[in-house]
Formats: structure tokens, sequence, C-alpha cells
């Protein structure tokens, strides 16, 4: 199913379910009474760069009720990044496709038996004012339901289906807003809205990714086939510029004339840079035309031609990063690669990433943020100059500050093999390259 399929079933098929659901719920459900989560589902659908940011939140969950008692549910296509943070067992991920109404069918019925079956109690909704997740969670039968509910707010109606009703807070990270119903979850008799805690108590970590020898060893041989032996060799600066945006809010994109400016430069003001460009197998075909017009031998496409856990060892043997807010600018965050996050209609202040590494461009016009959770992520511009007011010299200039900052590849990568292969941590003490 396409997003606007996806999005009028959201309006015309979720609106009358959630309003059925509240009134069986009201006819049939008892007082509730809480109880400590035993077994906790995490309901996160789409997005791979809002499940970086979920990682504390998962984290919280399992260290509250033990890894094999906290279960993830994910559209097919967002499962990779899932599994990459290491934290679900694998047999405690619930996919559901949406590649046609039959499959969503199939998946769906059978995510449900499974989640009865395994006795799930507590459901943890981390979609947004999503009617269709909110519909997914009471399906569960799980006894404590946690999720956003509108309360007094101008925001979509979702029914009246969560045990723990929270108020979206628009001044909360959402690393944090995830971290919080997570909690929510635990609290004893909780007060209308829940939610109540200090904002000392949501601390949360980013998480850490160290690519193992063989996926090292993987780009490299990708670095060599497109740019040649000499881009992964000593004194070289390797740039990845990432330049189109999820199909979910294609106005998140920066002018593609801008990243054509911008490759040119780097090539031209550094005569030892070499320049990749990268998007997902869907925009291939985009990025290779892209790269065809800067037509440089140091410049080159690897869109599609890297798996997900090469992508971010890609990451790790580069230097800078030039991405539009989408998932990727989330990927490098767990990486050594400086980032630079350009910002329109959404704000850093909720989704930008947490590196340390990441730098967030958002040149805050008075229009912006015009997407948000409030209203369902649609947004009514029809001119993004919040993207075009970002100027190639201002994304220049932080460039050149973080090559500051840099030190030149001063060899090849050694990669000692008798190092574990690979860890997610987030305060790592063994590095995999040395």
């Amino acid at each position: 199913m396409t997003q606007s399929t996806m999005r009028r079933l959201e309006k015309w098929a979720g609106i009358p379910t959630c309003a059925l659901l509240t009134m069986v719920r009201s006819l049939t459900s008892r007082s509730h009474r809480s109880a400590r989560p035993k077994k906790i589902l995490l309901l996160k659908l789409i997005e791979q760069g809002a499940s970086v940011l979920a990682y504390s939140a998962i984290e919280t969950a399992i260290r509250k009720v033990g890894k094999q008692n906290v279960y993830f549910w994910v559209f097919e296509e967002n499962r990779a990044i899932v599994s990459l943070l290491g934290l679900i067992p694998e047999e405690n991920l619930l996919i559901l496709s949406h590649k046609s109404l039959g499959a969503f069918i199939r998946t769906l019925v059978s995510n449900l038996w499974k989640i009865r079956r395994a006795k799930i109690d507590t459901v943890i909704d981390m979609e947004f004012y999503s009617r269709a997740s909110a519909i997914l969670s009471y399906l569960t039968g799980a006894r404590t339901r946690v999720g956003l509910h509108r309360f007094t707010n101008e925001a979509p109606y979702r029914g009246n289906l969560f045990t723990h009703r929270v108020l979206y807070n628009p001044f909360l990270h959402t690393s944090k807003a995830y971290l919080q119903l997570v909690l929510c979850a635990f609290e004893e008799n909780p007060s209308q809205p829940a939610g109540k805690i200090p904002m000392a108590d949501l601390h949360v970590e980013n998480p850490k990714f160290v690519p193992t020898p063989t996926e090292i060893a993987r780009v490299e041989s990708l670095i060599r086939q497109e740019l040649g032996p000499q881009a992964n060799g000593a004194g070289r600066w390797l740039f990845l510029l990432n330049p189109n945006a999820s199909d979910l809010l294609p106005i998140r994109k920066w002018p593609t004339e801008n990243f054509l400016a911008l490759t040119k430069r780097i090539l031209g003001e550094f005569e030892d840079s070499y320049v990749l460009l990268t998007g997902a197998p869907s925009e291939r075909l985009v990025v290779e035309g892209i790269a065809a017009l800067i037509s440089n031998p140091r410049c080159a496409s690897v869109a599609g031609k890297t798996s997900l856990r090469e992508l971010f060892a890609l990451y790790s043997v580069s230097d800078i990063l030039v991405t539009n807010d989408s998932g990727p600018g989330h990927f490098a965050s767990m990486t050594n690669v400086d980032s630079i996050v350009l910002f329109g209609p959404e704000t850093p202040a909720l989704f930008g990433p947490q590196g340390e590494s990441s730098h967030a461009v958002w040149n805050q016009l008075g229009c912006s943020p015009c997407v948000s959770p409030t209203n369902h992520r649609l947004s009514p511009c029809d001119d993004a100059v919040c993207m075009k007011s970002i100027t190639v010299a201002q994304v220049w200039s932080i460039l050149e500050n973080k090559l500051k900052s840099r030190q030149r590849k001063a060899e090849p990568y050694f990669i000692d093999l008798s190092l574990p292969e690979y860890s997610i941590n987030p305060n790592p003490t063994q590095p995999v390259l040395q």
C-alpha cells in the first residue's frame, strides 16, 4: 500500500473504528487496577530514525522486565534497524507487512495471535497520535495500554483506548518522550494525564555502532571499486552526501542544485577529497542521475549498493556526512562520522540526532516547524522556503569547522581480527578499528 492509501485509511476507517472500540471499551471494561508489567510490547511501526531515538526506552523496558519479556512490533521495511540495535531478541520481533491489503491482514492476524498467546500484559504505543496504532494497541488485549491522548488539545481524534493516557509535550525531545511512555507503564494508579515524571529522570543515551572487520573490508572494497584505490589511501578526506529524504516527508529535501554545488565545491577546493552519494535502493536511479551531473571521477553513487550494516560501516570510515533530516542523520549519530543534518519543516529540538558528532542546521523561520504529531505530520506548505534558505555557504562553513577538528586518515585501517566482531554499546571501551 502506498503512503497516500495508508493516510486515507487512517482517516476514513480510523475515526469510526476508534469511536466504535471506545464504545465497546466503555460497555465491557472494568475499572483498571494497576499491575506491574511483566511482558511489554513496544509498538513503533514507522521511521527507522525514530527507532534509534527509542534506544533508551527499549533499554529501560529490558532493564525492568528482562530481555526475553520485551517485544517490538514494526513494519517489515523497518525491521533491519531494530535488529541492528541488538536489544530485542529476533523471536520477539513482530513484523507487519503493508505490501498489499491481503499481506497486511494476514500478518496483522498472525501478530495478534502471537501477542495473545505470549500473554503480553502491557503495550506501549510509541506512534504519536496515529489512529492505527491506537486500534492495534486495543486489539492486543493487553491489560495496560500506554499512549498519547489529546485531552483538550485540538489533536487528531483516536478515541479513548488507553489505560495510561499521556498528554503530548511539544517541548520534550522525542527520545525522552519515548522513555516517558515506558516509565508511565510502571506508575501505580496514574493520575490524568499520566507521565508526571521529573525531567531529571528522563536520561537518554545514544547507541554506538562498531563495525566488524568483514564489514570494513567490504566497504573499503566498495570504495576502491567506485573511486579507485587511492580513495582508501593515506591523507584523504571522504565525504558522504545523502541528497534525498524519505517518501513520508519529501518536503524535507534540500534543493538538488545545492547538493550539486556543494559537491563541486568540495571536489574543487580539496584535491585529495572523494565524495560518495548515498541513498536507499528505491532512490538509486535518482542518486545516480545526480552523480552523472557532477561528472567527476572522484564522485560516485553507492545508493542501494550496501546493506544497512554496511552503510553504518561506511559512515565509520568516512569524515563528513551531509544529509537531509531523515534516517541517515540518526544512523550517523551511532558512528564516529561528523554529520551535518539539514532541518526545515521539523525542528531538531524534538527530532534531532543525539550523537555528539551531529550538527543540526535549522534557520528557524516563523512558520517552522509546520510538521508535528498534532497535524498527522501533514504540512500545508507549497513552497519549502525553510529548506531553500539553507545556503551552500552556510553548510560549507560548518563543514570546514568540522574538518579542522578531524585528523586526516594517516594510514590504511588496520583490522585486528582478534577483536570481537561487533558490539553496540553507549560507552564502548574497545573499538574494533585501531
